[in-house]
């Protein structure tokens, strides 16, 4: 079911869930050239497509969205993601229709980057004080942390583990070494000798072609007896069935995902029966100051192309602008 905010017969259409922050929907009601009509975000493909069909712009969470979609919606000028992955979104037939994807900066930056700490800590941390001799926990002051990835998410991640005097190795490919150097970081070619190298991995890559997999089970038993590892970005930069028999042989010291290969990952999913395992429900990047960032980037990008003025630094097939 959806419901419009205004009831303008020349106002253009934005198609946005009804999980947007309040703060996002503000901003559509505060204009008068534009309405906003509210979907579930579980809504089945063919009534999403029904919705589509006299949109200007969308604002999506996780949602699959490729040609049945654009398709369906010939009205479309712009789709904004709520977040910064857009790996559900087929990038290639939005460039082919001159169509923008948005994504939200730098709203659940520090949110995610925060999460990753915060699961790396919960890892290590966890004693019991009947057995505290037995298990005793780690400090992360000393120890060798390899970041993979050093975009938004990334760079502020390294901040949060130099804070705790650890040593920040920093693996990303499209980075300048003299970039990650120069913020006191030290920069890693070989992933294997890093990962033998490193006491914790946090992963914060995007999801693509190249990245997938790369975690798999030769990669894996690189990795220290001690070590840990931590995804936060993509489900499937782990291999799920390679992590779950490195855990369960006790080669690696534990794990713990925020994303899995499907979401919701099933209950039977045998990751969940292992004690060195923590699994979270992909909500690394949702606190309530992020969730409302996000929701006011994703309209601000909507409008910002609906007045002419898209904000590039946001756009992801920047091609389409020029």
């Amino acid at each position: 079911m959806a419901m419009a905010t205004s009831t303008g017969t020349n106002r253009k259409k934005l198609l946005l869930p009804t999980t947007m922050a309040k703060a996002g929907w503000a901003l559509v009601e505060a204009r008068d050239d534009v309405e906003g009509v509210s979907f579930v975000p579980t809504v089945p493909k063919a009534e999403l497509r029904r919705l589509l069909e006299d949109i200007a712009g969308v604002a999506l969470g996780v949602q699959p969205f490729s040609d049945p979609e654009l398709d369906a919606a010939p009205e479309l000028e712009v789709v904004s993601r709520i977040g910064v992955g857009y790996d559900a979104v087929d990038v290639p037939a939005l460039t082919r229709r001159k169509i923008p994807l948005m994504i939200g900066g730098t709203a659940n930056s520090v949110s995610v980057a925060e999460a990753g700490v915060f699961l790396t800590m919960s890892l290590v941390k966890e004693g019991r004080w009947q057995d505290r001799y037995k298990e005793m926990p780690v400090d992360l002051y000393g120890k060798t942390v390899l970041i993979i990835g050093f975009g938004k998410i990334g760079t502020r991640a390294a901040k949060r583990y130099a804070a705790m005097e650890m040593n920040v190795l920093v693996y990303d490919p499209y980075t300048y070494s003299a970039t990650i150097h120069g913020m006191g970081y030290e920069p890693v070619q070989d992933l294997d000798a890093a990962v033998a190298q490193a006491d914790f991995i946090t992963i914060h890559c995007p999801k693509t072609p190249e990245t997938v997999g790369m975690f798999n089970a030769p990669r894996l038993a690189r990795m220290k007896r001690t070590a840990f590892i931590v995804n936060t970005a993509r489900g499937g930069i782990i291999d799920e069935k390679a992590l779950y028999d490195a855990l369960k042989a006790n080669r690696i010291a534990g794990a713990a995902l925020d994303v899995f290969d499907q979401e919701p990952t099933p209950p039977d999913n045998p990751l969940l029966t292992l004690p060195n395992f923590i699994a979270a429900p992909h909500v690394a990047g949702v606190t309530r100051e992020a969730v409302d960032r996000m929701g006011v980037a994703a309209v601000q990008n909507i409008l910002s192309v609906l007045d002419g003025k898209p904000i590039r630094d946001n756009v992801v097939n920047k091609e389409v602008l020029d």
